[in-house]
Order: structure tokens, then C-alpha cells, then sequence
């Protein structure tokens, strides 16, 4: 059998076992008859939102996923579905995929500790009050400025706060401290604070009293109303994010106002007692395994299936492509202008895909898809199709390349034999082409591997999104984030000794002697 006809059943063969899991990974979640009510969070941010394993103390199923929410946002979130009469659903959707999550209708509403500020509300529309907060600022309980009474007691900190939130805004009136730069999420700013990168970051009470209950090297700081941080309710009052002009927002600022003061300290104070224990005693390695081991593994499964449903395609589609720019120039001048019109459209998809980030891609495809033409993907097929044709337009060039470099003497020989380009390609070229390429393939399946971390940006639950979510729960960054760093590798250094072991298969024997075996074959053996 030929190495073409090889790599096609290869590839059918991997296709038809990709089509089986995806069937099965992707089966529609069952819809309640009253209808769902999507509900928007990070499902990272405890007290009001956080990741656990099971349905305990009223948790919610996560969307898509095994693992369950819960919260002050998720228990809010119960009131308000029961309310409109539908079930909660909640998706788990990174702090900057939020807004155009829900103006895109990929969800119904945010509660995530979102605060209605006047940029937000050019976007989208907002409820009333859910929770009244009030800013502080945590810091390292050793730090000099553990001592702080005043937001004038920093002069020379660095200090820092979430991307795209009013506290990152208010460190304006800490005079004379040195303004970091914005960070994804608090358990970056954990991990940073932790670490000396800086001396604090801006947060909100019950976060932390969260991060001091977890870690005892931190404290959150205790201003009085004259030192501490000038806010509007707007500001730092948290309230449910809609679309503008949805017909459930008086049905839902009637059921907040039927929500007393008392009753929502009270569901606060339940949300700070049930949140996930983050004490480590014992072997850490197996803690963190023990309690998070499903997580990271479903983490690690998804990640593998991007990646290698990715390059696979990826392939198909860079072979093709790097067939058809190789084709000779016709005789005829119709089908010269049509090939340099195909060429040209080739052109600018390898151009546009190897010059832009994966991240925007997937955010463009997912949300811009869903708001320009109401194309409502699926996070896990629109991450599939993202990195497939990303991998393609990369691959294209590597095999126009393998295919550049066969020699031309080779051409010429096929076509004197009466072999048209075709033919020639599939049973002359292509063969060296594809092993010349395989580590450059290889290479691919590797960046695949590490790149789907971009993903987080559409919700993909992949190992490092799953990481986020469990360093930012059990405050074990160093330790979270370096086996996660060991899943990588092993990931890695696998593929790269099995794509080995293929390239040898395809080179056969290093021995092998055409005139030798031949005169075996012809000599009879004398005894």
C-alpha cells in the first residue's frame, strides 16, 4: 500500500473517531418546558460565584459541563428564574466574554458582581441594586501597609485591579501609588500580590474576606467612610446586566424589591460559610488531585480534542490548499484568470489567518457570528473550526513548501510518462512532500496543544481555563499551575515520540537494498 493511500485511511479513520465523540460530547442539554433562564458568571469569584464538584448547598449545573455553580450570584439567579418562570441555567463565561456573551443572546443575563457603570450601560441595560457593596484594597498581611487607616496611607505602592471594572478606575484617588497594570482575573492579582509583583489590588469587601479566610498571608483593610474610597451606587452597587430593552426586567426588579437588606446579608453570610475549603493539609500534590483531579482531567480531555481534531483537519485543509497553488499554469487565458482569482482568495485567507491571533479569531467567529447573522455556534464547534482553519492556512505553506522541493526533474519525468498533474501529485510528489513536512505537522499538533489556552476568551473549558478556575479557588497557585504545567508537557513530549515513531514507519528499513532484495528474490536458495 502506498504512503498516500496510508495517510487517507489515517485520516478517514481519525475523522470517523472524531465525528463518534463529538456525537457523544456534544449531545443537547435537555430543556425544561417553562424554558431556561442563561444565566452569565465566572464562576471564579467567591463569595458570589465559584466552581464545585457537586449539587451541594443548592449548586446549579454548570452548561456543557459536569461541575456545578454556586454563589451569592447563583442563588440569586434561582430567585429571579423561579420568579420568570424558568430554569436556571448557568454558563461559565470568562469576565470579558460576558457583555457581548449576552448581547450576542449566547446568555440571558449577568450576575457576576457586575457594577451598572455609564460605559456599561451604552452597551447594555441594567436592574436594580442586588447587592450593595464597598470597595477595599487587600494586601499582604507582612506589608507595611497591613497598617493602612487611609487610602492616603500607600504613596509608592503598586497596586492594581480587574480589567474592565470601577475598581481599576478608582485606584485614581490612591495619590502617589504606582498604577499597575489591569489583570484578567483575582486570581492573577492573588498570585501577584502573593509573589511581591505588587503591594495590593483594589477588590470588594466579601472577596476580601474571602482571600483572607483562604490565605492567611493576606488581609483586606477597613476604611472608614471618610478615608476610604469616594463611589457612587452605580459605581460599586452590584446589579443584573440585560439587553437593552428586555421584557423581564420589571419582573425582575420586582422580585429584588421583594428581597430585603436582611435577607441578602443573610444569603451572603451563607455564601462565605459554604464556599469551597481552600486549607491544604497533607501531601498538596494529592490534595489538589483528590478534589480537582475530574476537573483537570476533563480539562485535559478537551484540550486534546481541539487540538487534534484541529491539526487533523487542519491538515486536510492545508493539502488541499497547497495542491491547488501548486497547479500549473493553464494555455488557456479563462482558466489563467480563474486560477489567479483562486490563488489570490487563497492568498488572503493564509494572509488573514496566519496575521491575526487565535484569540480574536475565536472572539470574531463566536460572538460576532451570533450578533451580524445569528449564527448561534456551539463554544465547543466554534473552537474546532477556529483552530482548523488557523492550523490550515499554517499547514498550506508548509506543504506548498514540501511540495517546492521536490525536485523538478521529477515533474518532468511523470509527465513524460504520460502521468497528468494529478496523478502526478498523488503518486510522485505528494508522498515526499508529506514526509518532508511531518515535523512541521508535528510542530502544529504541539502549538495546538499549548494554544488552545486562548480559548478562555469563548468559555472553552480547556485545561488552563480549568486551571484558572481551580488556582482561583483553592489559592495553591504555585502548585495548581505546576502540574498543570507537567499535564503540558506530558501531552507534548507524547506526541512529539509518537509522530517519531510514524516518520520511522514511513522511512522503512535504513538498510534496504532494491538490487539485493531482487536477487533474492530471483536466486533460488542453494542447499
Amino acid at each position: 500500500m502506498c504512503l498516500m493511500k496510508k495517510v487517507w485511511l489515517h485520516l478517514i479513520g481519525a475523522m470517523a473517531l472524531i465525528v463518534a465523540v463529538l456525537a457523544f460530547t456534544n449531545r443537547p442539554t435537555p430543556v425544561a418546558a417553562s424554558g431556561t433562564f442563561k444565566v452569565g458568571m465566572e464562576c471564579g469569584y467567591a463569595p458570589f460565584n465559584w466552581t464545585q464538584s457537586t449539587s451541594a448547598n443548592g449548586a446549579v449545573k454548570i452548561q456543557g459541563s459536569s461541575d456545578y455553580a454556586n454563589g451569592y450570584d447563583v442563588q440569586m439567579a434561582k430567585k429571579v428564574a423561579k420568579a420568570l418562570g424558568k430554569t436556571p441555567v448557568i454558563v461559565k463565561t470568562s469576565w470579558d466574554g460576558l457583555p457581548p456573551a449576552l448581547t450576542s443572546g449566547k446568555i440571558d443575563a449577568i450576575i457576576a458582581g457586575m457594577s451598572p457603570t455609564p460605559d456599561r450601560r451604552k452597551t447594555i441595560d441594567f436592574t436594580n441594586t442586588y447587592y450593595a457593596s464597598k470597595l477595599t484594597v487587600v494586601v499582604r498581611r507582612d506589608s507595611k501597609y497591613a497598617k493602612a487607616k487611609s487610602i492616603k496611607d500607600f504613596k509608592g505602592a503598586k497596586i492594581t485591579a480587574q480589567l474592565s471594572t470601577f475598581h481599576y478606575q478608582a485606584i485614581k484617588q490612591m495619590k502617589g501609588v504606582i498604577k499597575e497594570e489591569a489583570m484578567n482575573n483575582f486570581p492573577a492579582m492573588r498570585v501577584a500580590l502573593e509573589s511581591g509583583t505588587i503591594d495590593g489590588y483594589v477588590s470588594e469587601v466579601p472577596e476580601g474576606i474571602t482571600a483572607q479566610d483562604a490565605n492567611p498571608n493576606l488581609t483586606y483593610l477597613k476604611f472608614s467612610k471618610a478615608n476610604g474610597f469616594k463611589t457612587s451606587p452605580e459605581d460599586v452597587d452590584l446589579a443584573i446586566g440585560l439587553r437593552k430593552n428586555d421584557a423581564d426586567k420589571a419582573t425582575i426588579n420586582a422580585t429584588l424589591a421583594k428581597i430585603s437588606t436582611k435577607e441578602r446579608n443573610k444569603m451572603m453570610n451563607t455564601a462565605v460559610a459554604v464556599q469551597p475549603d481552600t486549607s491544604s493539609q497533607g501531601n498538596w500534590f494529592l490534595n489538589i488531585l483528590k478534589q480537582y483531579g475530574p476537573m483537570l482531567l476533563r480539562g485535559t480531555g478537551m484540550t486534546l480534542l481541539i487540538s487534534l481534531v484541529g491539526t487533523i483537519v487542519g491538515f486536510v485543509i492545508g493539502l488541499l490548499v497547497g495542491i491547488v497553488r501548486t497547479i500549473p499554469k493553464p494555455k488557456t487565458k479563462g482558466k489563467r484568470g480563474l486560477q489567479w482569482l483562486v490563488n489570490w482568495l487563497l492568498s488572503i485567507y493564509i494572509e488573514v489567518f496566519r496575521g491575526t491571533p487565535m484569540i480574536v479569531q475565536a472572539a470574531v467567529l463566536y460572538y460576532g457570528a451570533a450578533q451580524a447573522f445569528g449564527i448561534n455556534m456551539n463554544k465547543t464547534m466554534a473552537a474546532l473550526v477556529i483552530v482548523s482553519i488557523n492550523t490550515g492556512a499554517y499547514i498550506s505553506e508548509i506543504i506548498r513548501g514540501g511540495i517546492i522541493s521536490v525536485d523538478e526533474g521529477q515533474f518532468e519525468a511523470a509527465h513524460a510518462l504520460g502521468f497528468t498533474h494529478l496523478q502526478t501529485m498523488m503518486k510522485v510528489v505528494l508522498p515526499q512532500a508529506v514526509r518532508n513536512s511531518l515535523p512541521a505537522v508535528t510542530n502544529e499538533f504541539i502549538v495546538n496543544i499549548k494554544d488552545t489556552s486562548v480559548l478562555s476568551v469563548i468559555s472553552v473549558s480547556e485545561l488552563f481555563f480549568s486551571a484558572e478556575t481551580v488556582a482561583g479557588q483553592n489559592f495553591q497557585f504555585f502548585h495548581t499551575y505546576l502540574i498543570v504545567s507537567g499535564i503540558y508537557l506530558i501531552l507534548t513530549f507524547t506526541i512529539s515520540r509518537l509522530f517519531r515513531l510514524i516518520e520511522k514507519h514511513i522511512d522503512g528499513p535504513k538498510n534496504y537494498n532494491v538490487m539485493n532484495n531482487q536477487m533474492q528474490v530471483e536466486t533460488p536458495e542453494v542447499k
